[in-house]
């Protein structure tokens, strides 16, 4: 799959031999969620980029390759919604809480040492930028890594996540994206 565009892996049916997940009935986000907990062996190898649900599935793999050039990220949050198979409790037990919150409140994508300045004085500034509702709920569900076990924390991001699709953001959020342009969050 390394030279293919999305839609051409999609058409393709890719995940035909998946026998789990393509006879499925249940949405993918909770069919993949589990995926961690096979018996066999999983590696995820990452070149580029890793991001949204792509990072989520990534880090529910047992081990994580990942090149020099590779980045990992959360972008849900510019669309008005987090992250919803399980990014928000694994970055969290992953890297930490910091780091969770960084990559959860404004979609910042993992990134070299020697940028760390600039990117510190970046971070407040694209926080602010975001939606406030939706920074309080991707908030909630990170800090639930750290309060609950993971099913409970789980079970606290898919509340969360499904409670965006409520919001005027998220609907903003979508809209802005496909349509090229910044939102205008009104927090609601």
């Amino acid at each position: 799959m390394v030279n293919r565009e999305f839609a051409t892996t999609y058409q393709g049916r890719f995940l035909e031999e998946w026998t789990a997940v393509s006879e499925t009935a249940k949405p993918v986000i909770a069919a993949v969620n589990g995926f961690d907990q096979c018996s066999a062996s999983s590696l995820s190898v990452h070149v580029r980029y890793a991001l949204g649900g792509g990072c989520e599935l990534a880090m529910m793999c047992d081990i994580i390759y990942a090149g020099d050039k590779a980045q990992f990220g959360q972008p849900e949050v510019n669309i008005g919604t987090i992250p919803g198979a399980g990014g928000t409790q694994r970055w969290a037990r992953v890297a930490g809480k910091s780091m969770a919150m960084e990559v959860c409140l404004t979609g910042n994508r993992v990134y070299p040492a020697e940028q760390v300045v600039d990117e510190a004085v970046k971070l407040g500034e694209k926080i602010a930028e975001q939606s406030p509702i939706i920074v309080q709920m991707a908030k909630e569900a990170v800090n639930a890594a750290y309060e609950t076990t993971l099913n409970e924390g789980l079970r606290t991001e898919r509340r969360l996540f499904h409670t965006t699709f409520a919001t005027k953001d998220r609907k903003e959020g979508m809209s802005a994206f496909a349509e090229k342009r910044s939102p205008k969050w009104t927090s609601s």
